[in-house]
């Protein structure tokens, strides 16, 4: 057993595409994940899950099922409750940081979900 460290910059540099989480490290049987956001997502939920995002750069707006919302920049989290519908979206390109349980579809949907490759 030995101790790794992981350079964020360095995976979130080794792909272009928007919305498409890549795999960095598993933690207690999540996956630790870097993903690029720019646009709207689609309104989802995840009825199993919380779902958590750490903004690492530019800006990320999350829009709630009841109009509300939140906007985060660099170093601010936020946890969507399980069953919360959602959206995240981004005016300029944002990097962030997700965690998810193994196996959880980003869209809360197996059949709509994105591949997950590992870094």
């Amino acid at each position: 057993m030995t101790l790794k460290k992981i350079n964020l910059a360095e995976k979130l540099a080794q792909f272009d595409s928007h919305w498409d989480p890549h795999v960095v490290a598993d933690y207690n049987g999540n996956d630790v994940m870097v993903v690029k956001f720019t646009g709207e997502f689609p309104f989802h939920h995840h009825p199993e899950t919380d779902d958590f995002f750490l903004i690492l750069d530019g800006e990320v707006t999350i829009d709630g099922e009841a109009g509300d919302h939140v906007t985060l920049g660099p170093g601010e989290l936020c946890i969507v409750p399980r069953g919360m519908t959602h959206r995240p979206r981004a005016v300029r390109e944002a990097k962030v940081l997700l965690i998810e349980p193994k196996g959880v579809p980003n869209t809360g949907d197996p059949a709509t979900a994105a591949a997950k490759p590992r870094l």
